[in-house]
């Protein structure tokens, strides 16, 4: 009789699963605040501040040192982090929320083949099948974008959305070369300790003095970022780069939800239509590597 005890590849999935609708929840604090006239440097800044002092407190709780042992490779990847971060916000700041999340969900690309070269990661076929059901199914969903010559998505947000895919591909490949030598919660340390001073450096003298509520929102979105980030973290030391991102896809969905539920951006039939081959993908994947 087959065993039903959970395996680490389990875990990591349901981490994987975990941070997608963490970061699906901040993305959409993030875009509340910033209509709330809150610059997206000053958004960045809270965040950071929230994910320093959760981090550091994790991290005092476990007893273990602070800065890690390979500070280089850390520092590395808390400025790739903080770099993609400030363009993944621009771009979610600016552009509806479905489709900033579908330009952010083009790193699992660059994820795979990174892992493939730098860390000797198989690129296993059913993660294949699961990354190209999950791309067609983001080329469905933007059909009617790309088509519209009404409302023509702003080139710099598009840029921006790019680079911050990029940039979290490189975050994803560091994270998952430091879990062989470093604490989780050391790796994530990294990454707000860096963003924090860049973007306040960066944001000058356009700091907001933000309301109670647009306060709670800032609050929320470093909550929320540190759900995302345990959780990928996590599934990063549990399972392999590129079957992780593979099931980060399912963000897509949150997102869907969200913007509809929160901006009334009602998806269309092209949306629908791609939502569901992203989830087939990851369902396929999950299904596949259990039978």
């Amino acid at each position: 009789m087959p065993s039903t005890r959970a395996t680490p590849q389990t875990h990591a999935v349901y981490y994987a699963l975990l941070s997608a609708l963490g970061f699906a929840l901040m993305s959409a604090c993030v875009k509340l605040a910033s209509a709330r006239g809150v610059p997206v440097l000053e958004i960045v800044a809270a965040r950071a501040l929230v994910s320093v002092l959760l981090s550091y407190l994790d991290i005092r709780r476990k007893g273990i040192a602070p800065l890690g042992h390979n500070k280089p490779l850390l520092l590395a990847r808390g400025a790739t982090g903080a770099l993609a971060l400030i363009c993944v916000y621009y771009a979610v700041t600016t552009l509806p929320l479905a489709e900033a999340t579908l330009l952010q969900y083009l790193h699992p690309v660059f994820t795979a083949l990174l892992a493939f070269h730098f860390l000797g990661e198989r690129i296993h076929r059913f993660t294949l099948i699961c990354i190209a059901l999950s791309l067609t199914g983001l080329a469905t969903m933007m059909v009617p974008v790309w088509s519209s010559t009404d409302t023509p998505l702003p080139l710099l947000s598009l840029t921006a959305g790019l680079a911050g895919a990029g940039g979290s591909a490189i975050a994803y490949i560091l994270v998952k070369t430091l879990s062989k030598t470093e604490d989780s919660s050391v790796i994530i340390l990294y990454f707000p300790m860096l963003a924090l001073p860049l973007s306040l450096l960066l944001l000058g003298d356009d700091l907001v003095i933000p309301e109670p509520e647009t306060l709670g929102l800032l609050l929320l979105v470093g909550v929320f970022t540190q759900v995302g980030q345990v959780g990928l973290t996590k599934a990063l030391q549990g399972e392999v780069a590129n079957r992780v991102v593979a099931y980060s896809y399912v963000q897509v969905l949150f997102s869907l939800a969200l913007g509809w539920l929160v901006f009334a951006e009602l998806p269309s039939l092209w949306t629908l239509a791609g939502g569901g081959l992203i989830l087939s993908g990851a369902l396929f994947n999950l299904l596949a590597r259990r039978g």
